[in-house]
């Protein structure tokens, strides 16, 4: 007999008696549903389920709220202007101010529910995780090309919301996922075409857990595995393995879990159930297999207890640790650096005891120890994993955020720096970097586990840390600048990670520091300074200000985007071009940080593209070409600029020579060359072009000519063409020329001139260097 409904109350709560009996007011469980009333409007009612419901005769009659997302939680209602809404649901939330004719995007909002994570080995890498009331996502980790990671980056994958993915991370073109109720597919993300291979396709929803033949978790298990090919294993109340992706399946265990038939019923009730498994219990909650060794395999369940063999499932033990009260194992981590050692991640949260426990064993589950040190209660403990490069680091996901132990977990520490706190689901630690999935906040990275992996092994307060390998990648972000004030996040777009060697380093103090980039060969390839360069002019159309480097006490970071040394510029004068050196070419540098009489070392490399295929002379035939187009430049606007103060100096001295017929020899004399010197600066600049286009209506000029040449043969892809080559020879050909006329102004004329001057008493025409 059907007994649910909405029920109303006019004397505040003494007698109920029921107002509608709508399906669709009770189908989901008690978690779910949620009643808020109109506070200016008795009449007006709204429930919160899989839809969103309003009722304005008092629950007679219902309409849907359409707009947004689905699967309702919250509602809040402006109490002085009722039209004026606030939603919640597994998509984030929405506003309205025309009582939900209308609702504001939920686009732009970061609150993806992330289960488990998972990576690929490609470039750009892609992480992988099931949605919360989504589709499951692949996301590359940064977009080429591009300054953020955008729409474009994102791609459905397998399975479905609480989606495990498992994958050949070295080919992940098919791809398992799963859903609620033992529901996986594996996909082929080439064809974009999936097939189901459920082990036993038996429809089981509403169905009582003991009545099922496989009992999965909401969030079962699956697991590649890493030492028998196209094998995969997904997790039920057995563990099941499948040695031809999916075409056909069996039982690698018996029963892992505690099995109590009294709480294996319906998933919800008196009133409502909780149909989809959500609620499902003695199931396994976690999978994983050894990276040593073949045939060894952990499983935790998700009533406590912890299985493992070593012969491929043939022979079973439990060896949960001694006295673990009822829990649920979220996550188990093998070593990397040790086979018998092992990390757990336990919670009792849903027997409301927000407890932290994380357990580590050294002999394969002989005996544990409990690691939860440091960790505060509320913090309960979802996920544990240990770096694969320094022994011991260890990071911890929480329902608060994240901690880390330096110590192999003897002592826990906060680690959140600029993670939203949220909870942590499921840490991966690949490629150096430390990604995190989360419970609201979506995906998250830690790009750069160098400096953590080498704090501390070192003594002193003067440090230079050894990067990590840096690709060749096109693209911008926002961390290739060394702001202290830059969160991490954007709001429009992911970050990609930084395009070029990170730098850290620590100091004692805020000395003046330089820092040295050196080739293979001990060729100076770029130097950097903490210090200023007060000669420096910002205008319209130059080049930009050289980075500086930041000197304060402690940690500090800079990154240097692996190209050879900015061009100058002509003060004044707009060139539509970019003025940055070439990118270094892969190989070994060498960095060297120096102090005061201090001097620190340390080698980074920088890594080829592994998207085009290049050797090394080519890189090689092309930095040659680059670096000799970027000095021939260089050494062009520095005779402009020199050449140009000089006449400058000398139409002073002609505008102040005194009269008399004396000084006209001298005065005709110095009008020819300044003569001389504007026409052959004419020739090398357009000093008419101030503005961005200004080129329409003032023709570019011969250093124009060469910087436009440098700019279409710097490239991604080191490779310099036939025409390149052909229209260097006529400009070089020109500049010699032009270079010849310059060379005689700085070295004849303009010293002969110095001695008229300074035979008739005047002084001399003053100049820099052309090197300066």
């Amino acid at each position: 007999k059907e007994q649910g409904g909405l029920f109303v109350s006019d004397d505040a709560g003494k007698s109920w008696s029921r107002v509608s009996d709508d399906h669709r007011l009770m189908q989901r469980a008690w978690y779910y549903i949620e009643v808020f009333a109109d506070p200016m409007d008795e009449n007006t009612v709204y429930v919160m389920s899989a839809d969103a419901l309003r009722s304005i005769d008092g629950g007679k009659t219902w309409e849907t709220l359409s707009g947004t997302h689905g699967d309702f939680h919250n509602l809040w209602i402006n109490p002085h202007n009722p039209k004026n809404l606030i939603i919640s649901n597994d998509g984030g939330a929405a506003i309205s101010f025309n009582g939900g004719k209308s609702w504001s995007t939920q686009d732009n909002m970061p609150t993806a529910q992330i289960y488990r994570v998972n990576v690929d080995n490609g470039f750009p890498y892609r992480i992988y995780g099931g949605q919360q009331d989504n589709s499951s996502v692949s996301i590359a980790n940064r977009e080429l090309n591009s300054g953020g990671i955008g729409q474009r980056s994102w791609t459905y994958s397998a399975g479905g919301e609480s989606a495990f993915l498992a994958f050949d991370p070295d080919n992940p073109r098919y791809v398992l996922g799963g859903s609620y109720l033992g529901t996986i597919e594996v996909l082929d993300t080439k064809a974009e075409a999936a097939t189901n291979i459920m082990a036993a396709p038996i429809l089981y929803m509403s169905r009582d857990a003991k009545d099922m033949k496989y009992r999965f978790n909401w969030n079962a298990p699956i697991v590649w595995s890493k030492h028998e090919p196209n094998t995969y294993y997904h997790g039920a109340q057995y563990l099941l393995r499948t040695r031809d992706m999916g075409l056909s399946w069996e039982e690698a265990s018996p029963d892992l879990t505690r099995n109590e038939k009294e709480k294996q019923g319906k998933g919800g009730g008196p009133y409502t159930n909780e149909a989809v498994g959500a609620e499902n219990y003695g199931t396994l909650s976690y999978v994983v297999e050894s990276p040593h060794e073949k045939g060894v395999i952990w499983t935790g369940s998700d009533d406590g207890l912890v299985y493992l063999t070593r012969d491929g499932g043939a022979h079973w033990q439990n060896v949960t640790p001694t006295g673990l009260a009822e829990c649920l194992v979220n996550a188990i981590e093998v070593s990397p650096h040790d086979p018998a050692t092992a990390y757990i991640a336990t919670t009792r949260y849903k027997f409301n005891d927000h407890t932290p426990g994380l357990y580590k064993t050294t002999d394969y589950g002989k005996s544990w120890t409990n690691i939860s040190s440091g960790i505060p209660y509320g913090a309960f403990t979802r996920v544990v994993r240990e770096d694969d490069q320094r022994k011991g680091l260890l990071f911890a996901g929480t329902e608060t955020g994240l901690y880390i132990s330096w110590n192999g977990g003897q002592q826990w520490t906060p680690f959140q720096l600029n993670l939203p706190v949220a909870p942590i689901t499921d840490l991966i630690i690949r490629h150096g970097d430390l990604i995190a999935a989360t419970s609201g906040r979506g995906f998250w990275i830690l790009d750069d586990l160098g400096a953590l992996r080498q704090y501390g092994n070192a003594a002193g307060d003067f440090l230079l840390y050894q990067p990590e390998d840096a690709l060749l990648a096109n693209g911008s972000s926002e961390l290739n600048k060394s702001s202290a004030e830059f969160s991490g996040a954007d709001p429009l777009q992911g970050v990609n990670p930084a395009n070029g060697v990170v730098i850290y380093y620590q100091l004692p103090d805020t000395s003046q520091i330089t820092l040295e980039v050196r080739d293979s060969e001990g060729q100076l390839v770029r130097q950097f300074s903490s210090q200023k360069d007060t000669t420096f002019q910002q205008y319209e159309g130059g080049p930009p200000a050289e980075p500086v480097l930041s000197n304060s006490k402690g940690l500090n970071r800079f990154v240097w985007d692996m190209r050879y040394p900015t061009m100058p510029g002509v003060p004044g004068v707009y060139i539509e071009g970019s003025y940055r050196g070439h990118k270094a070419a892969p190989g070994n540098y060498t960095l060297t940080l120096k102090k005061g009489g201090q001097t620190a070392a340390t080698q980074v490399r920088i890594l080829p593209n592994p998207l085009y295929p290049t050797d090394a002379n080519t890189y090689q035939e092309y930095h040659k070409v680059m670096m000799a187009m970027e000095t021939e430049l260089t050494d062009m606007h520095r005779m402009v600029n020199t050449l140009n103060d000089m006449r400058q100096q000398a139409e002073r001295i002609l505008k102040g020579l005194p009269t008399g017929e004396q000084y006209d020899a001298l005065r005709k004399e110095g009008q020819a060359l300044v003569s001389r010197m504007a026409e052959w600066d004419s020739e090398m600049a357009q000093r008419k072009s101030k503005a961005y286009d200004d080129v329409e209506n003032f023709p570019n000029k011969f250093t124009a000519e060469y910087l436009f040449l440098i700019n279409q043969t710097e490239s991604d892809i080191p490779r310099v063409n036939i025409p390149s080559r052909e229209r260097l020879k006529e400009l070089n050909a020109e500049w010699s020329s032009l270079k010849a006329r310059g060379r005689a102004m700085l070295d004849k004329d303009i010293p002969a001139y110095n001695q008229l001057l300074w035979n008739a008493g005047i002084g001399a025409v003053f100049g820099r260097s052309v090197g300066q």
